[in-house]
């Protein structure tokens, strides 16, 4: 079993910052693409960030410039460094990992999600 665990979410006035972390632990042999995604009220949960093995990334438009995703691959760690914190980035945010467990299987596993308010 893989387990995602993430920490840092919280409420923060527009213009804020916080940083979001997740670990990756249980049976796992590899860590492929890790990344953040997000859920809005009455809204498609939707990428906002991805990072490849390499240090490869990708953003959405709306946070492009604005946040920042790194990893760690030893501690099998993902992070997210969300500043400029806008009202429409209030969100469950998740983390992602494509992990390929002990078994040489490969999944798609996901966090329990935490929480980002950023008040009008």
């Amino acid at each position: 079993q893989v387990q995602l665990v993430e920490s840092g979410g919280g409420l923060v006035q527009a213009g804020g910052s916080l940083r979001l972390s997740c670990a990756a632990s249980g049976s796992i042999f590899s860590i492929n693409a890790m990344g953040w995604h997000r859920q809005a009220p009455g809204k498609q949960r939707e990428l906002v960030a991805g990072i490849s093995r390499g240090g490869s990334t990708n953003y959405a438009d709306s946070v492009e410039g604005r946040f920042t995703v790194s990893r760690d691959n030893a501690k099998n760690t993902v992070s997210l460094q969300m500043n400029s914190l806008k009202p429409e980035d209030t969100a469950v945010y998740y983390c992602n990992a494509e992990v390929v467990n002990t078994a040489r299987a490969l999944a798609s596993y996901w966090g329990q999600g935490t929480q980002v308010t950023v008040p009008s």
